[in-house]
């Protein structure tokens, strides 16, 4: 009988053990600083006549870098993305937002995205792309 309740000792502190290291675990996941926020979108019409101007506007923010900028970027035909217009650095905690006056004269689908970069200062000459939006597409008719 000893021998059964020692045993049954030993399983109970080895449970208590793991169970404390499981909330020790959950304690010092729950201390961990939160991840950065941002986000970035793009605006554009559905369709619009060829020959004439329509715009696209883009906007965003990320609180991790000290300044943003918005890009808006343009593709059509599977070519690559070339970059359109883009709008002033702006602090962090500020919204960044890019427009274009498009005037596409040729038919078929263009594909628009826009894309933010961070800057370490308002003139910094290698900034780094942070995050892109989701293609959105113009049927040109």
């Amino acid at each position: 009988m000893t021998r059964t309740r020692s045993t049954g000792m030993k399983a109970r502190g080895g449970r208590l053990a793991v169970a404390g290291a499981l909330g020790t675990a959950s304690l010092a996941l729950a201390a961990v600083p939160a991840y950065a926020k941002g986000d970035v979108d793009v605006t554009a019409p559905r369709t619009a006549h060829g020959g004439q101007t329509f715009t696209v506007t883009a906007h965003g923010d990320d609180d991790a870098v000290r300044y943003v900028r918005v890009c808006l970027q343009q593709r059509s035909g599977g070519h690559a993305w070339r970059q359109v217009a883009c709008g002033a650095a702006v602090p962090s905690g500020t919204e960044a937002r890019a427009a274009a006056h498009v005037k596409d004269a040729g038919r078929g689908p263009v594909d628009f995205r826009a894309a933010m970069y961070g800057l370490t200062g308002p003139r910094d000459h290698h900034p780094v792309r942070r995050r892109t939006s989701a293609p959105v597409t113009v049927q040109v008719r």
